[in-house]
């Protein structure tokens, strides 16, 4: 569910005790290892941690009066969710640092379950996850190297022809 809100602190005020008994101290964890660079701030109704547009100024692809989104963390209905968008284009293109599967197998690791889509993790309660897996995911990456990654991994996607176009959304669709 996405809020309303047009600030973190209005976010963190908008939720019930349990949910930001939550989010508060998972935000913190992510504050304190945020590389220099990124910036925290509302995007997309959650908690959005982003390349600005002073370093990054064509912002995302899909608005460009967006920032570049790194990372969000939200309290949805029935879940949390930690958005990881290293470790979703880790997926799309051949990325040496190799975020997505190194992710995959700390929180395995750690014994914890992992309730994870292509760069979503869910989960119910803080005792749920991993947290110096969670930090180390976030030390990982450079601003600079984040931005190669996301460049990367738009140029293994973009279509060349109509055709192509075509021939992905057929893909997508079966």
């Amino acid at each position: 569910m996405q809020s309303k809100a047009t600030t973190v602190d209005a976010y963190l005020a908008e939720l019930p005790p349990e949910k930001h008994a939550v989010i508060a101290p998972l935000r913190q964890l992510i504050l304190d290892n945020l590389p220099a660079g990124f910036e925290e701030g509302m995007q997309y109704g959650m908690i959005g941690y982003y390349v600005p547009h002073s370093i990054y100024p064509a912002g995302y692809h899909c608005n460009s009066r967006q920032p570049l989104p790194y990372a969000s963390l939200a309290a949805q209905k029935n879940h949390y969710g930690l958005y990881l968008c290293a470790v979703y284009a880790d997926n799309a293109c051949d990325n040496e640092r190799g975020d997505g599967g190194w992710f995959r197998q700390a929180w395995q690791s750690s014994g914890k379950k992992l309730d994870m889509g292509k760069g979503c993790v869910r989960f119910r309660k803080l005792d749920d996850v991993p947290l110096d897996v969670v930090a180390e995911a976030f030390r990982r990456i450079s601003v600079a190297d984040f931005v190669a990654q996301y460049e990367a991994a738009r140029a293994a996607y973009k279509p060349t022809s109509r055709a192509e176009i075509q021939a992905r959304a057929a893909a997508r669709k079966a």
